[in-house]
């Protein structure tokens, strides 16, 4: 199977390209974390298999609005 038409199966299927669905579930296991405030933002976005805060910020806001400090204080 070609990636190409994997990715077009995975998007009739779930929606959304392989590449978004990661970052969506990325994002997702960052806002569980998110809920410990304990737990600095740098390491979440690194556990959640970002590269940086920053890359983490640039998505999380894309996604959701807010930024992940922002999402945090509303909890």
């Amino acid at each position: 199977m070609s990636v190409y038409y994997f990715c077009e199966l995975f998007k009739q299927s779930i929606g959304v390209a392989p590449y978004q669905y990661v970052l969506q579930q990325r994002v997702e296991r960052a806002k569980q974390l998110l809920k410990d405030e304990k737990r600095a933002i740098v390491d979440i976005a690194l556990e959640c298999g970002f590269a940086n805060q920053t890359h983490l910020n640039k998505h999380f806001r894309k996604l959701t609005g807010m930024t992940p400090k922002s999402y945090r204080t509303e909890q």
